[in-house]
């Protein structure tokens, strides 16, 4: 499942290194995850989650995991 950035981003940019496919950017408002690039982390735990002081990197009910 992709994650998204909610509203509570805090805009630290503490996720944009974690990401192992440069999936994460700097939006107007937040920083943004592109859906298509975010899956290095399917099965594990989110590296962005795992770092957000904000708690705002959640699963994105927009683009569940694809079945195999």
């Amino acid at each position: 499942m992709a994650y998204m950035i909610t509203d509570d981003c805090a805009s630290c940019g503490a996720c944009v290194d974690e990401c192992p496919n440069q999936a994460i950017s700097e939006g107007d408002s937040k920083y943004v995850i592109d859906p298509t690039k975010c899956t290095e982390c399917d099965g594990g735990e989110p590296k962005c989650a795992s770092v957000c002081p904000s708690g705002a990197c959640v699963p994105d009910p927009s683009h569940p995991r694809k079945q195999q």
